[in-house]
């Protein structure tokens, strides 16, 4: 069992388990670290092997691929504990970010846990702390609660329970949902609370819309929705 595995090593170590935050857009953002690890570990496990495999040609890596998406994530997590309980060093990556938030990952490193298997982070892109870190909303507390479910409903009671919340409330969204979305915020916790809507974080298209929630709102009716979508909502009390 270790409890100190070697956290600055650029090579993977025998019986280890990497978990590798990757570009949320730019490639650019890939770390020296994480570059060098994706090209070192004995196998790498990730959403989609394609999506994966188009970055590693890039970066002209090649490296053996496993899927490890929700679909197969029990049966997964514990067939890649396995390998590495027999000294194979092993990457986890998501599509894109940082594995586990929101993602994939949280049952293989809980499954190296359980075992006592070394797991080492590596730290890096993340829309999550990417749009807190721009949007200008307090960030001295909040609530990252991923992707919320799709029905209105759902939402509906979401911002109802935490209408009072006294932190910042951070969420995913969906490009066919975000303008609905922006709706239920302005129509339920009123037009005055203070919003921020991060669009394509790091692309080409990187858009920030903060302000008033019915600003915002009628802002997004006239852009591009096309993308991906962070939401951070502040608290009632706080204003720009």
């Amino acid at each position: 069992m270790s409890d100190s595995p070697v956290p600055g090593s650029l090579v993977a170590l025998p019986g280890h388990l990497y978990v590798i935050a990757t570009p949320i857009g730019n490639l650019n953002d890939l770390t020296d670290r994480a570059r060098a690890l994706l090209g070192s570990v004995d196998i790498l496990a990730c959403e989609d092997t394609r999506t994966t495999g188009a970055m590693l040609n890039r970066l002209s890596l090649r490296r053996d691929l496993v899927a490890y998406h929700e679909h197969n994530e029990v049966e997964a997590a514990e067939r890649l504990a396995e390998l590495i309980s027999q000294g194979r060093s092993v990457g986890l990556v998501s599509d894109a970010g940082t594995p586990a938030l929101s993602d994939p990952g949280f049952r293989v490193v809980r499954a190296c846990r359980r075992r006592g298997l070394p797991v080492v982070p590596i730290p890096g892109p993340c829309a999550l702390t990417a749009a807190l870190c721009a949007a200008g909303l307090p960030t001295h507390g909040f609530l990252f609660v991923g992707f919320l479910p799709p029905k209105s409903s759902a939402r509906i009671a979401f911002l109802e329970k935490y209408r009072t919340f006294e932190f910042t409330l951070a969420l995913y969204e969906s490009c066919h949902r975000i303008a609905k979305f922006a709706d239920e915020i302005a129509e339920l916790l009123g037009p005055d609370r203070v919003v921020c809507i991060a669009k394509e974080l790091t692309k080409l298209h990187e858009t920030f819309w903060v302000g008033r929630s019915a600003d915002v709102r009628d802002r997004l009716a006239k852009a591009n929705l096309k993308g991906e979508f962070v939401v951070l909502i502040a608290s009632e009390s706080y204003t720009l």
